[in-house]
């Protein structure tokens, strides 16, 4: 099984987080390819900065998706993994429908903790996108600054960790999302000091992306999400161009 994780912001220190969780929840015989942005912006926080992201996803997964049994958009919103459905043969997954749908298996209302307040009401869209905002209790996000990205959950464990005990006590979740590639590993360490199970988006998709790789589902001719039909073109990178010109 080989996986390809595109990090779709130009973080090498977020890399390394989601190489590194991505290894601990794969399975031994699973390798790992990892691809960071070659633009954009050092972490991924509004549906702007997303659109860019997704751009910078969908030019990697062209370049690098052969030879590959799935891949995974490892940045919590989903950039681009609409798209990467519609254009790849490959299962190709994001951070938060695989967060999203193992808090639905285990039961009960599920609440988000991420790195920042601005990000909650993106991240809330994107639930409602996925139609499961009536099992979703809240989001909860840092509100004071951090010096860098790549060591966010160092820095803020404490109250990470806080914000995780208040969505169980105040606002009942049965489950918490550590939302975001800069959490990767984060829900390991302090899994044993909240109460109830705390989900990894990286953890998620890695494992979501064994089992649909593994499955061997044939791809789509037809449907919403077939490849785009063939037309002109112009400016695209020459793997884009590739993969927006073949038919189903």
């Amino acid at each position: 099984m080989n996986i390809l994780v595109i990090n779709p912001n130009i973080s090498q220190s977020v890399t390394d987080l989601i190489h590194s969780e991505a290894r601990r929840a794969a399975l031994p015989d699973t390798r790992i390819t990892m691809a960071t942005a070659p633009f954009g912006v050092a972490y991924i926080e509004t549906p702007g900065e997303a659109a860019v992201g997704a751009y910078a996803s969908l030019q990697l997964l062209a370049q690098q998706q052969a030879g590959h049994d799935a891949a995974v958009i490892a940045a919590f919103g989903d950039p681009g993994v609409a798209a990467a459905k519609e254009l790849l043969d490959i299962p190709v997954v994001g951070l938060t429908e695989s967060a999203v749908a193992a808090a639905f298996l285990l039961g009960g209302r599920f609440a988000i903790v991420g790195i920042s307040q601005r990000i909650g009401a993106w991240y809330v869209q994107t639930v409602e996108q996925l139609g499961l905002s009536s099992r979703m209790t809240g989001y909860r996000g840092l509100k004071q600054g951090f010096a860098s990205v790549g060591t966010v959950q160092h820095e803020a464990r404490d109250v990470l960790r806080e914000m995780c005990l208040s969505c169980v006590e105040q606002d009942g979740a049965d489950s918490i999302i550590l939302a975001g590639a800069p959490l990767a590993g984060l829900a390991r360490e302090i899994a044993d000091q909240v109460p109830v199970p705390l989900i990894d988006g990286v953890g998620s998709a890695i494992r979501m992306a064994e089992a649909l790789g593994r499955a061997g589902y044939e791809p789509r001719r037809s449907g919403a999400l077939s490849p785009p039909p063939a037309k002109a073109h112009q400016g695209l990178s020459g793997g884009l161009a590739l993969l927006m010109g073949r038919q189903p």
